[in-house]
């Protein structure tokens, strides 16, 4: 099935209208989002995940609906990584709970634009030069074995390159101010804090997308069901953050998990001329990867070290 600009158009117009009934009307004034109502919300995006599927399963078929529902699964579990950064940054800051939501409200409207064009630019690139597949794939199998390995670096926002530019075209309040990103005093525009950290965030979503985009690309080439499905993950993610935020240090053996995936993502891409994995199989590797890693972190218990 080729998706046409009425397809796009009407999945845009969903998207905001999504947005504005989410800002607008059930978080139009600044509050700490609750377990309770984060899984609520959770549980609304993954629903209209399913119904967007069965949609486009009885318009385009069975094959390109499965490449949406592992698309999404895929991308979904590789936001994951976001949550742990979200909590690494908003402990570093000190960002008053009240005010998470909204960071991570725009931070979420600015990930699914930049997302847009790279997905965009990287199906492009695929079609015009089928041999950067390869380098694709390369990329993620090195991006897996690292994740397994990860080093213990302190986040340093004073050396990311936007900051700094904020802080040379605006002058800077010392602290939070109700929730502003920026305010006018005595005729001056100021930055607060809150800029900087949602500049962080943007930006290292931006270094995710360069993971997570080539390992859907991997799954379809057609753009259509590659932004779909990056886009309903990402609208879930602030919900999932407030649900999981407290409960994500136990789930240990969750980045093997996602190691094994992109390492199983890069594979596929380098042997899509020689042979190519069921889109069946990879969905089946994924589900039972992640279940795997997460029934291993709640049964098995960390050792504990004799004084």
């Amino acid at each position: 099935m080729e998706f046409t600009i009425y397809h796009w158009i009407g999945f845009i117009v969903f998207l905001l209208l999504m947005l504005l009934i989410d800002l607008g009307i059930f978080n139009r004034k600044s509050h700490i989002i609750s377990t309770k109502e984060a899984l609520i919300w959770t549980g609304v995006w993954i629903i209209m995940s399913l119904i967007f599927n069965v949609v486009i399963y009885f318009t385009g078929g069975k094959q390109i609906a499965l490449e949406f529902l592992t698309g999404y699964i895929l991308e979904k579990s590789l936001s994951v990584d976001n949550i742990f950064v979200f909590i690494l940054l908003f402990s570093y800051f000190k960002v008053n709970k009240k005010y998470q939501h909204k960071i991570l409200f725009w931070g979420i409207i600015g990930a699914i634009i930049l997302r847009g064009i790279l997905i965009i630019l990287g199906a492009a690139l695929i079609v015009k030069f089928h041999w950067i597949i390869y380098i694709f794939g390369a990329f993620l199998v090195f991006t897996g074995i690292k994740m397994a390995f990860p080093k213990n670096e302190d986040i340093d926002p004073g050396k990311n390159p936007f900051v700094k530019l904020i802080g040379k075209i605006f002058p800077m309040t010392p602290r939070y101010v109700k929730g502003a990103f920026f305010i006018r005093s005595r005729h001056k525009l100021y930055a607060t804090p809150l800029i900087v950290v949602l500049t962080v965030i943007e930006t290292t979503d931006l270094v995710f997308a360069f993971d997570s985009i080539p390992a859907i690309l991997a799954i379809t080439h057609d753009p259509f069901i590659v932004f779909t499905s990056n886009a309903f993950a990402i609208l879930g993610l602030r919900a999932l953050y407030f649900a999981l935020a407290n409960f994500m240090d136990k789930f240990r053996f969750l980045k093997f998990g996602l190691s094994f995936i992109l390492v199983f993502i890069g594979i596929k891409m380098l042997m899509t001329d020689i042979y190519h994995i069921p889109i069946l199989i990879s969905l089946s590797v994924i589900i039972i990867v992640l279940g795997v890693s997460v029934l291993a972190s709640v049964y098995i218990k960390p050792a504990v070290r004799k004084i």
